[in-house]
């Protein structure tokens, strides 16, 4: 450590230091007696501003302020998998061990010792190239972490720890490069947080992230590699929604990070999450989980250092080969910090008070999302999904517009729906994907169905009906013709029987693409085929009658998915029933009656 002034001005998380020695922007230091962590953010001169990630309370000037000669970093290393952290990677159960329930600060802890059963993959005398797998440890019943040789280094191997225990600060390999210099790799290895993590190459986004959610993969689909907005106001049910993707899509690895909500949700958070089962395994889902709790009642600064070490986090496993899924709880209250803390060093403000800066801070996270190549040539993914917590709801305040501009996918929640019980309270008309055609080839592959096509005619019929409800609140469905009530019925029957979904029934928590586009299928093939029953003369009472609607609607609970072939034979059922309705009907009329 070094000596690198004192403390000169105190606001707030923001302290001012007077130098004495050289000090590097974005260089990690310890603040005061108690040794607060923080980070440079501005030099001028002989000063430096500084972002203290703990409460500062009591701090005076003239305290010491020490380097670290190095960048705010995580730990990379066996034992993250079910642990949960702060916004600076202190795993929260080690702290509340030695502190108590109320953390004191300058808590300076890292991950628990232990013992990891390390199985080599390579042998002395082989050249190491960057991103190279050098051994691995069974991490969880679910995760194998997976050692890598650091970027930017390769060489000879001139040695490899045999198989057996060890702990982090072990040296599994040691590297010779060219210059003829050794360099040992730990178990335990360190990045920087505002870096991103280097890659082979980026891979074309064609593959979908299944969620398990039919609004979301049927209807506005994210990639894996893809980025996708979640807004909503307080009580439209972002939250559970996150639970429900973090349970169910084909993510490998899930990193959740709570920044800045209330206590209280993030409290439920911790304790509903270890009691979650991993569905295809049967495991606990922490197994394959990390979190990142950083609540609204804790230092502001260390909110905004959350997000970083989240994704961090993210891209380690992906480089591993994993395909992660991170989860930002809310990109609002990080630009909240962001405005606090540039309010605090007098900043120009832009709109609503915000930094200027705020786009490029917003799309810099958002980039690091991304399907590629690894260093190592395997294929990896991080899937970044973020709730914004816009005020009021307003989807025109700053941070949900300026999301709107680097995400792809815009789900948005509606406050109506979610207080009608439909849920998940996805919007299909404020909602959007600008990834369908990227991931068309793939759907048509897996359910030979021309997946495009169907879900535009699903989005037809629901734009017609919403065109006809203005009608219905000024003169009443039943003053509307025939076809159009049919209209108003089937709309209906998709938004319960496709859109809806019970995210605790035992059937219907998860759907497959498979059962998705055959209930799609089945609730348009029926639409159709009465809009052509009604167009030759059969009234709609009579195929009301004809068809069980209720049955058709319940189908997504009733029909497990390895029975869904028994959807097709309700379709079929139901079309029958149209079919021999308007063959009596032609008849009667001396018509000749369709084949």
């Amino acid at each position: 450590m070094t000596r690198l002034g004192v403390l000169d001005r105190i606001s707030g998380p923001i302290a001012r230091v007077r130098l004495e020695a050289a000090a590097g922007v974005l260089e990690a230091v310890w603040v005061g007696h108690d040794r607060l962590a923080a980070e440079v953010i501005s030099l001028d001169g002989d000063y430096a501003m500084v972002q203290i990630y703990e409460e500062t309370s009591g701090l005076k000037p003239g305290e010491p302020v020490e380097g670290t000669g190095a960048p705010l970093s995580v730990t990379i290393a066996p034992g993250l998998m079910g642990e949960t952290f702060d916004g600076i990677q202190r795993p929260l159960e080690v702290v509340r061990d030695a502190q108590g329930w109320y953390l004191e600060r300058g808590a300076n802890v890292g991950l628990p010792e232990r013992a990891w059963p390390f199985t080599p993959s390579v042998t002395e005398g082989q050249w190491a190239t960057p991103g190279m797998r050098l051994g691995s440890v069974q991490e969880t019943t679910l995760v194998t972490f997976h050692v890598l040789v650091p970027p930017g280094l390769s060489g000879t191997l001139t040695y490899v720890t045999p198989e057996g225990d060890v702990g982090h600060d072990h040296v599994v390999a040691c590297i010779r490069d060219a210059a003829g210099v050794e360099h040992d790799v730990p178990l335990a290895q360190r990045w920087p947080v505002r870096t991103p993590r280097p890659i082979a190459a980026r891979l074309d986004p064609n593959r979908p992230m299944i969620t398990g959610q039919r609004v979301l993969d049927t209807f506005f689909p994210v990639v894996r590699g893809g980025s996708a907005a979640l807004p909503g106001p307080f009580g439209a049910g972002k939250t559970v929604l996150q639970h429900s993707l973090a349970k169910w899509s084909d993510a490998q690895v899930i990193v959740y990070v709570g920044c800045g909500e209330r206590g209280n949700e993030m409290a439920q958070v911790l304790q509903e999450f270890p009691e979650l089962e991993d569905p295809r395994s049967g495991r606990p889902l922490m197994e394959r989980t990390i979190l990142v709790a950083n609540t609204s009642n804790m230092p502001v600064a260390a909110r905004e250092a959350s997000v970083y070490t989240g994704i961090t986090l993210a891209e380690a496993y992906r480089d591993q080969g994993y395909h992660v899924a991170l989860m930002a709880d809310s990109t609002s209250r990080w630009a909240e910090a962001l405005r606090e803390i540039a309010g605090r060093l007098e900043e120009m403000p832009a709109e609503e008070g915000y930094p200027a800066y705020l786009p490029s801070r917003l799309a810099a996270f958002y980039e690091r999302a991304g399907r590629v190549t690894t260093l190592s040539g395997e294929e990896g993914s991080v899937t970044v999904i973020g709730a914004v917590s816009p005020p009021g709801g307003d989807f025109t305040e700053p941070v949900t517009q300026h999301t709107q501009r680097f995400t792809r996918a815009f789900w948005a929640l509606d406050r109506d729906l979610a207080s009608a019980r439909h849920s998940p309270a996805v919007s299909w008309r404020g909602s959007y994907s600008f990834y369908e055609e990227n991931v068309a080839a793939w759907w048509r592959e897996e359910t030979q169905v021309d997946w495009l096509a169907l879900r535009r005619r699903a989005g037809d019929l629901l734009e017609e009906d919403a065109r006809l409800e203005q009608m219905v609140r000024l003169v009443g469905a039943d003053a509307l013709p025939d076809r159009q009530r049919w209209v108003l019925l089937m709309a209906s029957l998709v938004k319960e029987g496709v859109l809806r979904q019970n995210a605790l029934h035992e059937v219907d928590a998860f759907c497959s693409p498979a059962k998705q586009v055959r209930l799609l299928k089945a609730f348009m093939t029926v639409y159709e085929a009465g809009v052509e029953a009604l167009g030759d003369g059969v009234p709609l009472v009579r195929l009301r009658d004809a068809i069980d609607v209720n049955q058709l609607g319940r189908m997504k609970e009733n029909v497990p998915e390895d029975g869904v072939e028994r959807i097709d034979e309700m379709a079929v059922e139901a079309l029958r029933a149209m079919t021999n309705l308007r063959q009596a009907l032609l008849s009667d009329r001396g018509e000749e009656v369709p084949a």
